[in-house]
C-alpha cells in the first residue's frame, strides 16, 4: 500500500484567491492512502519545502502530490525537494491549480474548489501506482558549436575559450561582425560601433580555444545534449586563407564592380572583395557571379593566395552544446506601398541611413539626399515600419526609437542648425539604463517630435517629399516636408532562422523567432537539451542585453559541460520488443531521429524492432500515440498510470447520478 502525502499551495492569492484550499486539502484526506493533507501559502518557499521533507520522514511517506502552479514552472524544484528528503524524485505527481483552475475559473470560486478536488483526486490516483525512475550519465564533449558571428556568437565564444573550452564559430558571411559592424554609433553613449567590437572581433579572431568557420553553414546536426555530431558546409572563397595577407592588392586592381551587401547595396565593390575594412578574418573572397574570369587578380597577388579551384568541403565536429546567436534581420518596407520606399529614391530605411553617416560608408560619413547628393535641408523620421501593424508584425522592434534618436541626434550635429528633424511616432519607448536621458537630450535639441503616423507619401518635382500627419498632441493635421525620409523598420527573424530550428529541433514563438524553454525560469535555453539561444535571434533586443545574454548562454554551457558527463532525464520512450510488429510508424513519426529498426531473430528469421536511442529521445510520445500494437510507452506515463487518472476523475460524476 502507498503512503501518500498531498500539499495544497496557496500560491499566495493566485490559487487561494479563487480555491477554498482549506476544503480542497480536507477532501484529500478522504482519499485512499493519503497519510496526511496539508495546504500552506507558498509551498515552493524554504518553509514549504521543510514541511515536505519532514512528512516524509514523520509519516514515511513514499508518494508526493503537490497541487499548486504549473509543473514547467516548479516540477524540478519539487522533485530536488523530494530527493532530498529520501524519496525518489520520480514518485513526485504536480496537479495544476494555477493555470488549470484558479487562473482559469477566476470568477466561479464554487465550481473552481470543486475542480481542485477533482484533479487532486486524480493526482492522488496516479501517484499511486507512479513507479521510481533513475537518471543515467552519459560522457559529454567539452567543446561547443555557436551558429552565428554577430556580437552575440562574439561574446558568447570569447567567454566560452577563455574557460577553456573549445568553440567553433560557424558564420555564413565571409567576416564576423554581424549587424553591430554596420552601425555607426551605439546608443545613448555615441561610442564609435567599431571601436567597441573590433577589438573583440580580433580576439576571436586570434583565440587559440575559437576555430573561425567563416562563409560557412551549418548542414546537419545528429545526436544529442553532449553528443551532438554537427556537418558544416565551407563555401570556396577561391582564395587560401593561410596565404592572403589582406593587402588588398588584388580589389584595387580589379575591373568588376557590383552593388556592397554591407552597406545595404548603396556603395559598390570588385568581384574580389574585402566585405569591410576591419574584416575577421582578413582575407579576400572572390564573388563568382560578377568576376570577369580575367586572372588579373592571380598575375597582381604578391601572396599566391588566389585559387581558382577551390571547391567547397564538409567538415564533421563532435560538440556538447550549441548556442545559437543567429540575430535578426531587417523588414522589407517596400510591402508597405503608401511609404513609397524603392519608388522614390529619398526614402531610405534606419540601417541603410547608417551606412550613410559612417566614415567608411559609401558616402565617407556625408549625409546626403541618394538622388542628387545634396545635403538635406529637412529630415523625417517614420516610426514602427512593419511593427505594432496587424498587416505585418504586431510585436514591437524595442529598439528603433532610441536608434532614431540616436539617428536624429547625429543628423543635427552633423549638419548643426541647417536642417528640419521630423521624428514621426507612435509611442517612445525609452526602457533602458541611460534612455530617458538620451530622449530628453533629443528633445533639447531642435528635433519636433510629432504624436502620428503619417499617411500616404508623395514626391515632389525636385525629388523632395511631403506627406499628411495628424499629431495627436497637438490635435493638428500637419503637412510635412522633407528632403529625406527615413523608415525605422521591423527587426524580423533572420533568413535562415526556420531552416535553423528545423535542424536542431529548437521551437519557435508565433513572431517567429526562437522559443525560449520558459520565459522567467529558462531564458537562456531552447526546448532542445544542450541547445541555447543567445541575442536577437530569440526576439528583438539592444546591444547591452545581447551580450548579456550570449554570456549567459555561454555560462549556462559551461556549467553543462564542465564535468564532462551529464545526466539524462528518464522520462523517455520505451519498447515492448515482443509487441513490436516492426512497421516503422514510430520510426517515420519521430521528431528527434530517436527511434531506429534492430535486426531480431523471431523463429529464425531476422525481423526489424524499433530500438529507441534514449539520449536522443525527448519523451514527446507522439511514437507512443501512433504505435499500432502498443508496443511503445513512455515511462511514467503508461496506459494504467493515465487510465486511472481518468477513472479518478470519473468516480465522482458516476456516484452522483451517473451524469
Amino acid at each position: 500500500m502507498a503512503r501518500v502525502g498531498v500539499y495544497v499551495c496557496h500560491c499566495g492569492s493566485n490559487i487561494a484567491g479563487v480555491v477554498n484550499v482549506e476544503k480542497v486539502a480536507q477532501y484529500a484526506k478522504s482519499l485512499p492512502d493519503v497519510v496526511t493533507s496539508k495546504h500552506y501559502t507558498y509551498m515552493c518557499s524554504e518553509s514549504g519545502q521543510q514541511l515536505i521533507q519532514d512528512d516524509i520522514k514523520a509519516h514515511k511517506l513514499d508518494r508526493i502530490v503537490i497541487a499548486t502552479c504549473s509543473p514547467r514552472m516548479h516540477e524540478e524544484t519539487f522533485r530536488r525537494v523530494v530527493a532530498e528528503g529520501g524519496l525518489n524524485p520520480y514518485l513526485t505527481e504536480i496537479v495544476n491549480l494555477r493555470e488549470h483552475v484558479s487562473w482559469a475559473h477566476m470568477h466561479e470560486p464554487e465550481k473552481a474548489t470543486e475542480k481542485a478536488k477533482a484533479l487532486v483526486r486524480m493526482g492522488v490516483a496516479r501517484a499511486r501506482i507512479l513507479e521510481p525512475l533513475e537518471k543515467r550519465k552519459v560522457r559529454a564533449e567539452k567543446s561547443v558549436l555557436v551558429v552565428g558571428g554577430g556580437i552575440a556568437g562574439i561574446q558568447a565564444s570569447l567567454d566560452l575559450a577563455n574557460a577553456g573550452f573549445e568553440v567553433y564559430l560557424v558564420e555564413k558571411a565571409p567576416s564576423i561582425g554581424g549587424r553591430m559592424a554596420q552601425l555607426d554609433k551605439t546608443f545613448p553613449t555615441l561610442d564609435c560601433s567599431m571601436c567597441i567590437l573590433a577589438p573583440k572581433m580580433i580576439d576571436c579572431g586570434h583565440h587559440p580555444n575559437v576555430h573561425l568557420l567563416t562563409y560557412s553553414e551549418v548542414k546537419a546536426v545528429k545526436g544529442f545534449v553532449g553528443n551532438f555530431r554537427v556537418t558544416v558546409l565551407k563555401k570556396p572563397r577561391y582564395v587560401d586563407e593561410k596565404k592572403c595577407n589582406g593587402c588588398l592588392i588584388c580589389t584595387e586592381k580589379c575591373p568588376a564592380e557590383a552593388q556592397n551587401e554591407f552597406d545595404e547595396y548603396m556603395g559598390v565593390r570588385k568581384a574580389i572583395y574585402m566585405p569591410f575594412m576591419q574584416a575577421v578574418p582578413r582575407v579576400a573572397v572572390i564573388d563568382k557571379e560578377t568576376c570577369l574570369e580575367c586572372g588579373l587578380c592571380e598575375r597582381v597577388c604578391p601572396s599566391k593566395a588566389v585559387n581558382r579551384e577551390q571547391e567547397q568541403e564538409e567538415i564533421e565536429l563532435d560538440v556538447g552544446a550549441i548556442i545559437l546567436a543567429t540575430g535578426f534581420d531587417v523588414f522589407d518596407p517596400s510591402v508597405v506601398s503608401e511609404y513609397g520606399y524603392k519608388r522614390f529614391k529619398n526614402i531610405v530605411t534606419a540601417m541603410e541611413l547608417e551606412r550613410l553617416v559612417s566614415a567608411f560608408g559609401p558616402t565617407g560619413g556625408n549625409l546626403i539626399r541618394p538622388s542628387d547628393g545634396k545635403i538635406p535641408k529637412s529630415l523625417a523620421f517614420i516610426q514602427c515600419v512593419g511593427s505594432r501593424d496587424k498587416r505585418f508584425h504586431e510585436h514591437c522592434c524595442r529598439v528603433g526609437c532610441m536608434a532614431t534618436l540616436k539617428q536624429a541626434i547625429l543628423a543635427r550635429e552633423k549638419i548643426h542648425g541647417n536642417i528640419k528633424i521630423y521624428v514621426c511616432y507612435i509611442d517612445l519607448r525609452a526602457f533602458g539604463k541611460g534612455y530617458e536621458e538620451f530622449y530628453r537630450r533629443a528633445r533639447d535639441m531642435d528635433i519636433d517630435f510629432v504624436a502620428g503616423i503619417p499617411s500616404e507619401i508623395h514626391s515632389a518635382s525636385d525629388d523632395s517629399l511631403y506627406f499628411d500627419v495628424y499629431d495627436k498632441g497637438t490635435n493638428r493635421l500637419l503637412e510635412v516636408h522633407a528632403d529625406l525620409v527615413v523608415l525605422g523598420t521591423e527587426l524580423v527573424p533572420a533568413s535562415d532562422t526556420q531552416r535553423i530550428s528545423a535542424l536542431l529541433h529548437a521551437s519557435r514563438s508565433a513572431d517567429g523567432f526562437l522559443l525560449e524553454a520558459h520565459p522567467k525560469l529558462r531564458p537562456l535555453e531552447s526546448v532542445m537539451a544542450g541547445v541555447f539561444l543567445a541575442g536577437a535571434c530569440q526576439g528583438p533586443k539592444d546591444i547591452p542585453d545581447t551580450v548579456a545574454q550570449a554570456g549567459g548562454a555561454a555560462a549556462k554551457a559551461i556549467d553543462l559541460l564542465s564535468s564532462g558527463e551529464i545526466e539524462l532525464e528518464p522520462l523517455k520512450a520505451v519498447v515492448d520488443t515482443d509487441l513490436c510488429s516492426g512497421c516503422r510508424i514510430c520510426e517515420s513519426i519521430c521528431p528527434f531521429v530517436a527511434i531506429e529498426m534492430k535486426p531480431e531473430i523471431v523463429n529464425g528469421e531476422e525481423k526489424p524492432r524499433a530500438e529507441v536511442i534514449e539520449a536522443v529521445c525527448q519523451g514527446c510520445g507522439l511514437c507512443s500515440a501512433a504505435c499500432p500494437t502498443g508496443a511503445v510507452k513512455i515511462q511514467q506515463y503508461n496506459n494504467r498510470q493515465v487510465l486511472t487518472q481518468v477513472e479518478a476523475a470519473l468516480v465522482e460524476t458516476c456516484a452522483e447520478g451517473g451524469r
